[in-house]
């Protein structure tokens, strides 16, 4: 429409009625949200969803739920890496998984025979754990030794074990150990200088595993609960005093093991369900053969004869 203008005068404006104005801004507001709604997939579509209005969350889709890793899985996956470790380091056979710990450990008492008197509230001393499980643990006393490729070969056979050193012989190199701790090994108690405990007086044996105590929580973080006295000699003044500075069990063993063979001390010279397997930190100097040979001597013994190695102290 072309506005048509008068000499020396404004244009006309020319006024609609109001209610025309609002019935057609009205009908504008409804015609562009329907046309929204319909474009979206909507209210204008009648199989559509409904889209949330602006400003608003709608409803998260559904997801799938995540995969479980089952215990199961897990071990398959272990087993498959155990058998190619077994084959690099020499292992006659790959060894056994160990069933998932126990939910609740086991009531731990002292093995009959080893009891010393008034020994109600002492830690409980024995030689193996009360399960029925085809399980053993494996543990390494003193701490001499010092080879790197021990570490290497029982974290690639993703093999257990427990460490019971003695401060005289860990104290030049107490990296190692905390090499160890970190990939997962518990450092425990085996005395400050693996003294004959029962020829001492109270105060030094006091000394003697107290004072280890505080040397393995200064060095390592944490205090051990665990105690194992040198030879596996004790009197009551022994227990009394572990009690005093933490220690709540005194594991002592059922074999022994070397680099080139097995030592029992049960009569049957055999393994039981449970049954605590004791070797050293030790050398060529000091036996025939390397810590590596111990394990695969150790190994084939506790394979052969069905058992798997678990964790002693997810047991006690």
């Amino acid at each position: 429409m072309q506005l048509v203008r008068q000499k020396g005068k404004s244009p006309t404006k020319r006024h609609r009625p109001v209610s025309v104005v609002l019935a057609a801004l009205l009908a504008a507001t409804v015609t562009s949200a329907c046309a929204a709604e319909t474009a979206g997939g909507g209210a204008g579509t009648p199989d559509g969803p409904v889209k949330p209005a602006a400003g608003q969350q709608g409803e998260a889709a559904p997801q799938a739920a995540p995969a479980v890793d089952t215990y199961a899985e897990k071990v398959k996956r272990k087993q498959a890496a155990r058998a190619v470790a077994a084959k690099k380091w020499g292992l006659a056979k790959t060894p056994l998984a160990a069933p998932e710990p126990p939910k609740v450990k086991p009531r731990i008492t002292t093995r009959k025979g080893f009891e010393v008197r008034d020994d109600k509230g002492l830690p409980p001393v024995f030689t193996t754990v009360p399960t029925k499980e085809k399980v053993v643990f494996l543990t390494m006393d003193d701490g001499a030794e010092k080879d790197p490729a021990l570490l290497r070969m029982m974290t690639e056979l993703d093999i257990p074990y427990s460490a019971f050193l003695s401060d005289y012989v860990t104290k030049d190199n107490y990296g190692y150990f905390k090499e160890m701790q970190k990939r997962g090994v518990v450092i425990s108690n085996h005395t400050l200088n693996h003294r004959y405990l029962p020829g001492l007086s109270y105060a030094e044996q006091k000394k003697e595993i107290c004072g280890q105590q505080e040397k393995i929580l200064k060095e390592y973080g944490k205090r051990p609960t665990l105690f194992r006295p040198p030879y596996g000699n004790y009197n009551r003044d022994t227990l009394v005093v572990a009690r005093s500075c933490g220690i709540t069990a005194v594991p002592l063993w059922s074999a022994e093991a070397f680099a080139d063979h097995m030592e029992w001390r049960e009569w049957d010279r055999d393994l039981h369900p449970g049954d605590i397997v004791l070797t050293h930190f030790r050398g060529k100097g000091d036996w025939k053969g390397t810590m590596p040979d111990m394990i695969r001597t150790v190994m084939k013994t506790i394979t052969d004869k069905g058992y798997a190695v678990a964790k002693l102290e997810d047991y006690v």
